[in-house]
């Protein structure tokens, strides 16, 4: 008894130790935000909230703005004309950003044989079939885009509860089940991006880094809006297109004017 006090004790003295550390972490993470968050509304006071951007003037605007310690992720938002509630009004796809995305992504692939070669040469991170399967059932998800040949998918459907919700399952409308694991691999691995409509209509994707150059950006969102207006769905009445913004990860928001985001033939 007398050993189980003096255990208690003692954790209840290293507990005592770590407390200062873990409020003075919360409190610098605090100020950080506020500071963040003070910026953002100081920026916002200075800004023309009813003026519509140039794509090339946007993204000028948001870089300079883009003033956080890391390198700030740019993300466009396209406000779609679509009924999400409808099954045939789902937009969703894949595209292939020209300039990358600036992040690395690890890229898993389900397969066997010579397709588990071929996915490790192609530079995948994690190559398996049932011990694959084992480490995602415990939880072990350590990876950021799922490919599968189509033999593997009676395997990765056990999945589904575990990689549906975190957006990883293996779709062939997405290039993600596939013979072509080298094609996948390296798509994924050079910039290849989901997108897909949320329930109120919006696509929302990051296309870059702030570090990118403007006209890399411009590039990126060329492609990507190219590729979500080949996406609209044949149901869709009225004007698909609505509106669409930029913003970077802790900075404002503009709203970009349409015409702009067509690249110029």
């Amino acid at each position: 008894m007398t050993e189980k006090k003096e255990a208690a004790k003692k954790e209840v003295k290293e507990v005592a130790k770590k407390e200062p550390a873990k409020k003075a972490a919360s409190k610098k993470a605090k100020g950080v935000k506020e500071l963040y968050a003070k910026r953002l509304r100081d920026t916002r006071k200075a800004q023309d909230r009813s003026k519509i951007w140039a794509l090339a003037d946007a993204v000028k605007f948001i870089k300079q703005n883009a003033t956080a310690k890391f390198d700030e992720t740019i993300e466009i938002a396209l406000n779609l004309g679509i009924d999400s509630k409808q099954s045939d009004q789902n937009v969703r796809g894949m595209c292939s950003l020209p300039n990358g995305t600036g992040k690395t992504i690890r890229v898993a692939v389900f397969a066997k044989g010579p397709k588990a070669e071929e996915a490790r040469k192609a530079g995948a991170d994690i190559v398996g079939d049932e011990d694959l399967a084992a480490q995602i059932q415990k939880g072990e998800v350590n990876f950021d885009r799922c490919i599968a040949t189509p033999d593997m998918m009676p395997l990765v459907g056990k999945l589904g509860q575990v990689l549906g919700p975190k957006g990883l399952m293996p779709n062939p409308k997405l290039g993600t089940v596939t013979m072509d694991v080298t094609g996948a691999v390296k798509g994924a691995k050079g910039g290849s991006v989901e997108f897909r409509a949320e329930k109120a209509g919006i696509v929302h994707v990051g296309v870059g880094k702030a570090s990118f150059d403007d006209k890399k950006l411009i590039e990126n969102i060329y492609a990507l809006y190219d590729a979500v207006m080949k996406a609209k769905p044949q149901g869709t009445k009225g004007n698909y297109m609505k509106k669409a913004s930029l913003s970077s990860t802790m900075g404002p928001g503009v709203r970009l004017e349409l015409s702009s985001l067509t690249k110029a033939a």
